[in-house]
């Protein structure tokens, strides 16, 4: 690794670069790269097969980048940078000093691989915000999920308040993106079950047994699953609830739903 280049001017390439690819998901496909913002989500993306282009750091905020960090990127440019051109790339309001310019993954349905005999995986249809994408990885990270699958995706995963909200659980988990027809046919040819959560024709989620190849199937909160769905729903589940309202954040459903699952399993 080397440190030979200082950066202070907003209006250096590399920067304007960065800037574009926080930015604008069009910017992050065409060039396939992404910002990583802080050293667990870094190293969290380097432990997860990510390759690290290029590390920039703030000697104003975080100092020198310490001997034990340095080695677990041996090939990676490090540039310094100003405390204010930093303050400019940061995407949080609370930072670090550190951030990474990072080499997007293919996420195709054909690249998932399964290494459990009844493998628990969790599909979101049309997630409408990021922070929600975020908070569903998150969980998945916590459960252990063998995979989650994006249906009909509103944005990119690189996107990043998905990386922020997830805590750089978008880096750990497998992750496959496609279409609901493409999500349905690889679920049915890999034999795992479909259960969609649904308030319509369903069943109590802790009457169902939630312990053989399963995928627990949740939409958005405003408008739930499309009929695509529930037409090849193995069985629907619902959560009983008491209140006036008739439904959770999709974070919250979708935990109750993968915790139940693991109860089961046991977990």
């Amino acid at each position: 690794m080397n440190s030979d280049k200082v950066i202070s001017s907003a209006q250096n390439p590399l920067v304007k670069k960065i800037i574009q690819l926080q930015e604008k998901s069009r910017e992050r496909k065409k060039t396939g790269l992404f910002v990583v913002e802080g050293r667990r989500e870094i190293e969290l993306a380097h432990k997860g097969g990510y390759a690290i282009e290029q590390l920039l750091f703030s000697k104003e905020i975080v100092g020198y980048l310490d001997k034990d960090f340095i080695q677990k990127f041996p090939q990676t440019t490090s540039i310094e940078i100003s405390k204010a051109v930093y303050e400019k790339l940061a995407y949080r309001q609370s930072t670090e000093g550190v951030l990474a310019v990072v080499q997007s993954k293919s996420h195709t349905l054909e690249g998932i691989q399964f290494n459990s005999k009844a493998p628990l995986v969790l599909v979101a249809e049309a997630p409408e915000k990021p922070g929600n994408v975020g908070a569903l990885l998150r969980t998945a990270d916590a459960a252990g999920l063998d995979a989650v699958f994006i249906a009909n995706p509103k944005s990119d995963l690189y996107n990043p308040n998905i990386i922020r909200s997830s805590v750089g659980c978008v880096f750990t988990t497998q992750i496959g993106v496609g279409s609901t027809a493409e999500i349905i046919q690889f679920l049915k040819n890999q034999g795992i079950s479909i259960r969609c959560a649904a308030l319509s024709a369903s069943k109590n989620y802790v009457e169902s047994d939630l312990t053989g190849p399963l995928a627990l199937v949740v939409g958005t909160e405003s408008t739930g699953l499309t009929d695509e769905w529930l037409q090849n729903s193995d069985e629907n589940l619902i959560i009983p609830m008491r209140g006036e309202i008739d439904s959770m954040n999709v974070s919250v459903s979708a935990a109750i739903l993968i915790f139940e699952a693991m109860r089961q399993r046991g977990f």
